[in-house]
């Protein structure tokens, strides 16, 4: 299952982790930051679907839900 919005595109980011108590010079552990998607029943093309959609999305009203 992808872990992408299906409106925006927006997918995971890597980078590393936090530095806490550590010393500049040790190696860090990478991570991921995943985006926070939303299972919501939208209208598309007058049609009722279950798609993933990410709450930057949701807020901007980039989708019209169905009731």
């Amino acid at each position: 299952m992808a872990k992408r919005c299906d409106v925006c595109c927006k997918g995971p980011t890597t980078g590393m982790g936090y530095t806490f108590l550590r010393s500049h010079y040790n190696p860090h552990a990478k991570r991921r930051w995943l985006p926070n998607l939303q299972t919501q029943k939208v209208y598309i093309n007058n049609a009722v679907k279950h798609i993933k959609v990410c709450t930057s999305c949701i807020k901007a009203g980039k989708i019209k839900k169905a009731v």
